[in-house]
């Protein structure tokens, strides 16, 4: 008993500082908002701190926020843009940057060049690379992605201009970001994956006359499971935290979610992001709403992943 009782505190005092540091950054603050949502008319009071009480509302519990927040159309359009970029961003990520990490996996040559190539993105500044993206789909003929439209005899389009760029090429623009900058992390994840199956499975896959595309789908994807389903709960996540990349491609203001409105593609975060500042309350209602729909997410993955995931 004295043995474990000294185990424990060990545990404890091993702990002690990632917990300190969690209940500060992540707990308290997760806590904070859900009473805040709650509360009508909330306004922060001079010298009140961080915590929400000691500042001025008018009612508390209330579900006033969260019912303006769903009857709002400009979030209710930030739902769908966000769903449509999960839906489309993840599983094309997800796809791609395994397909790229079996291909410098069987390279010989130069491998680690290719890898610090397609490692590069991840780390470079979110907004740096929003910038790169919006010039080289900018909507005037000297625009990398016009000149290349050009070049095969097609027009070129405006991709994010305020003055004219449809939805639909905004989004291609959003995505191909998207996708450029997630793919690192990801081809990164599954080449540690691919080191660590045994060579011996692909050599009796080889023997009993397996083709290239019977041994990725019987062996690799099987064996890369765990990674796989790591990747889709970490790519699903980032996806509806999507904000900084957006705002970086369209410019023009911290708000600025492109179109002749400014919200054309704003995403849950940027409406958080939006009306933070003149309606807390509100704010926080959206918050929640985002992390209940994230852990619906993340809880159906969970539950799919038992019958689905080897390890």
């Amino acid at each position: 008993m004295i043995e474990g009782k000294r185990d424990g505190w060990k545990a404890v005092i091993a702990l002690a500082p990632a917990l300190f540091f969690l209940t500060i950054f992540i707990f308290f603050p997760i806590v904070n908002t859900f009473l805040l949502s709650f509360m009508d008319n909330f306004a922060w009071a001079p010298g009140a701190g961080l915590w929400l009480f000691g500042n001025t509302f008018d009612a508390f519990p209330s579900f006033g926020n969260y019912a303006a927040v769903l009857s709002d159309p400009v979030f209710i359009d930030a739902i769908v843009n966000t769903g449509i970029l999960v839906i489309v961003s993840v599983p094309l990520t997800i796809v791609v940057s395994l397909l790229l990490a079996v291909a410098l996996h069987n390279i010989k040559a130069l491998k680690g060049l290719y890898q610090t190539i397609f490692f590069l993105p991840y780390v470079t500044n979110a907004i740096a690379l929003g910038m790169v993206f919006n010039v080289i789909f900018s909507k005037y003929d000297s625009g990398l992605m016009n000149q290349l439209l050009t070049f095969f005899g097609l027009e070129g389009q405006n991709w994010v201009g305020a003055d004219g760029a449809t939805k639909f090429n905004m989004g291609v623009v959003m995505i191909t970001s998207s996708l450029w900058n997630g793919l690192a992390f990801k081809v990164l994840v599954f080449m540690a994956g691919l080191a660590s199956i045994d060579k011996q499975y692909y050599d009796a896959a080889r023997i009993d006359g397996s083709n290239k595309y019977r041994i990725f789908s019987k062996i690799t994807v099987p064996l890369l499971s765990p990674q796989i389903f790591y990747i889709t709960i970490t790519s699903f996540i980032g996806a509806f935290k999507m904000y900084t990349s957006v705002i970086s491609i369209f410019g023009m203001g911290p708000f600025n979610f492109g179109g002749s409105d400014g919200n054309t593609w704003i995403t849950i975060v940027g409406y958080v992001y939006k009306i933070m500042r003149t309606d807390t309350g509100k704010a926080a209602a959206g918050s929640i709403t985002l992390l209940i729909i994230i852990l619906l997410i993340t809880g159906v993955q969970f539950f799919i992943s038992k019958k689905r995931i080897h390890y």
